[in-house]
């Protein structure tokens, strides 16, 4: 198996930087997957290629000459609801629409996989490239494991990668176990009666509920998490009433993102935390409603599948990086690596690199072809 990207690049590049002229939020990808779909099509020349998997998602598969092992290999379409600052001529024609989190590239890399696979089928075994919709609201994961396509698949690995700013370019990051940290969201509505401002009394306002849950939510972690248990929950959000001076408010609703690095260890925080409103409520005589919206499973490795990314790191002469504790944000990589051995791995993009999800991110091109040649040397590594 050849590994001639260098060919290939300035296509790849010219693609990532349309892809994010034209980014889409999760759930509405439908121009980003036709665009990936032609491309597959009209450059890669899949064995099979299916769309609408989970929504948008679009898979690929190349077939070697024998039968080996089945490797899925994974990116994400969706971009974020965060405007595009950046001074190019591919900035973000969708306002308020950016690739802010470099799925862009991540799209990008895949593709140069399938151009290669194009060129030069694996000696044995089976490729499939995964385009996955929804990543951002962790929906997407779970709808594309339900789709009968993919579960046709019965994939033996699976991999991902995801850049990285603050690390220097090119680096690979790994870790076993725990790469990633589960997370989910919740809303908790408040609601009483209104009243006028003058006579509050003859209302029930939220007011003081809302209060008490922002400060009894942020202290959680503190005093309801053992030492060797490390939890976050974060106030995102809280709103009362409306702009309507005469009015005692009638409703409230706090938000927040609950952290955990288990998967067990979030669902009792989740209880924690809404037996805590529950109580505030009852305490306030109010009536309480709630909503957990975009889970996120923690993303756990595969040790195997880790000792795979070294190995392909070291063959590539990458410098390789061991993570000690993991990231604590979320991807919901995790629910593939709950049921499929794989890894996801880290690549460097700059230690000075804007943040993720800051408006003047951009996808460097110029890593590109390590990630294509990290995914095509771990498909060597495995079925060679």
């Amino acid at each position: 198996m050849t590994f001639d990207i260098e060919t290939h690049l300035p296509q790849l590049t010219s693609f990532r930087q349309y892809l994010h002229s034209i980014a889409e939020v999760s759930g509405s990808e439908n121009r980003t997957a036709q665009a990936i779909e032609s491309f597959l099509t009209e450059k890669a020349k899949p064995d099979e290629i299916y769309n609408g998997v989970g929504g948008h998602g679009i898979i690929a598969t190349y077939r070697g000459a024998s039968d080996g092992e089945h490797i899925l290999l994974r990116c994400e379409l969706d971009a974020l609801p965060i405007s595009d600052e950046i001074e190019t001529e591919y900035r973000s024609k969708s306002d308020g629409v950016g690739h802010k989190c470099g799925h862009d590239g991540h799209m990008a890399i895949i593709c140069g996989v399938a151009m290669l696979m194009a060129a030069e089928r694996p000696s044995k075994g089976t490729v499939s490239l995964l385009f996955e919709p929804s990543e951002e609201t962790g929906r997407g994961a779970e709808r594309v494991l339900k789709d009968q396509v993919f579960q046709s698949l019965e994939p033996d690995y699976c991999f991902a990668l995801h850049n990285l700013p603050g690390y220097e370019p090119h680096r690979i990051v790994v870790r076993d176990q725990v790469f990633a940290a589960a997370s989910v969201g919740l809303e908790v509505e408040f609601q009483g009666e209104t009243a006028h401002a003058a006579h509050p009394e003859e209302g029930r306002s939220p007011a003081m509920a809302m209060a008490q849950l922002v400060q009894a939510l942020s202290a959680v972690p503190q005093y309801y998490s053992a030492l060797d248990e490390a939890t976050k929950v974060t106030v995102i959000n809280a709103e009362l009433g409306e702009r309507a001076f005469g009015t005692s408010p009638g409703q409230a609703t706090v938000r927040a993102t609950l952290r955990t690095y288990d998967d067990e260890l979030l669902t009792s925080l989740q209880e924690r935390c809404l037996n805590i409103a529950e109580g505030i409520a009852q305490t306030y005589d109010l009536s309480i409603d709630h909503r957990w919206v975009e889970p996120f499973s923690a993303t756990k490795n595969a040790p195997k599948a880790v000792d795979i990314i070294r190995k392909a790191a070291e063959v590539q002469e990458l410098d390789i990086r061991e993570k000690e504790a993991p990231f604590s944000w979320s991807e919901d990589f995790g629910h593939f690596s709950r049921e499929i051995p794989g890894a996801m791995f880290g690549l460097g993009i700059g230690e000075n690199h804007a943040a993720l999800h800051a408006e003047t991110y951009d996808f460097p091109d110029e890593v590109i072809h390590t990630g294509t040649l990290m995914f095509m040397q771990i498909i060597k590594e495995i079925n060679s």
